[in-house]
């Protein structure tokens, strides 16, 4: 038998915080590849501390839904799960090229825990920031004539937060799809608070690298990026700000295909998950 844990930070001030992570399992648990599919929170119940002990399955495959490599996919989430021989030096990653590290947990008997990297860096990744472009201007061809903006935190107390974000947008430049891809921060240089100083196209998305709508995706954004002069009055979209047009799409983790990602860390790691992949990209493209 094997189970697939989705881990999330979850909230004690923002009761939406989990609903994309119980979305995308119960996606996944539709596809009936897994014999179990569980959801686990730092801050909120199920909590991660115990979500090993109601599983029945032997091989469990665990997915941080978090954003970057850091802390909590470093530190607090082997922790509460209890990874024998934990040590982040296995991932041998480079800020964002974290694998997959095979262990046991300490105070679970038989189980084999396959601890992936966060969904945030896998490749796929890059596909459900495209992917979001295309939901929120409803064009499944939107590229000519529009610039990228993808949007991330930014911390000097953790330099892999802006890693993830220019590792994306160097990727989708690559592909030639959208006129200019530039990655914006909250606090630091180049801010999103200037965003149409940094393109000129006259139609610009922007994609929040977050895992749910909250306070920074909701609020701080959008007031900082001119789209209102308070949240609370809502804005339009497209919106006008300077001369361009704004696509403002909110937290790229609400996208319906966050769960290919899922299943992809999960399939690196080695678990089996048949059809279940085409599935999900077939269920959430964006029709013409």
């Amino acid at each position: 038998m094997q189970a697939l844990v989705i881990v999330a930070h979850g909230s004690h001030l923002n009761p939406d915080s989990s609903t994309p992570t119980y979305r995308h399992a119960d996606t996944i648990r539709a596809a009936g590849v897994f014999d179990e599919v569980r959801t686990a929170f730092w801050k909120e119940e199920p909590h991660v501390r115990e979500v090993l002990r109601t599983l029945e399955s032997d091989e469990v495959y665990v997915v941080p839904m978090f954003i970057s490599e850091g802390y909590f996919t470093e530190q607090v989430i082997p922790r509460e799960l209890r990874l024998e021989g934990w040590d982040v030096d296995d991932w041998d990653s480079d800020g964002t090229s974290a694998d997959s590290v095979t262990l046991t947990a300490s105070d679970v008997p038989g189980k084999t825990v396959h601890y992936c990297g966060p969904v945030g860096t896998h490749d796929a990744m890059t596909d459900v920031i495209v992917r979001r472009a295309e939901t929120v201007t409803g064009d499944p061809d939107v590229g000519p004539g529009f610039g990228l903006a993808v949007v991330g935190h930014g911390t000097e107390r953790n330099e892999n937060s802006a890693k993830a974000i220019q590792y994306h947008a160097d990727r989708i430049r690559e592909r030639g799809r959208f006129d200019e891809v530039k990655p914006l921060y909250m606090d630091e240089e180049p801010e999103v608070d200037d965003v149409t100083d940094h393109f000129e196209s006259p139609d610009i998305v922007v994609v929040p690298l977050f895992i749910a709508d909250g306070f920074h995706t909701q609020e701080d954004i959008p007031e900082d990026m001119g789209l209102t002069d308070d949240y609370r009055e809502g804005y339009d979209v497209p919106a006008e700000v300077d001369g361009h047009r704004i696509w403002y799409a909110g937290a790229v983790g609400t996208e319906d295909l966050m769960a290919d990602v899922v299943l992809e860390r999960a399939r690196d790691a080695g678990a089996e998950v048949g059809d279940a992949i085409e599935q999900v990209r077939e269920r959430t493209r964006v029709a013409n």
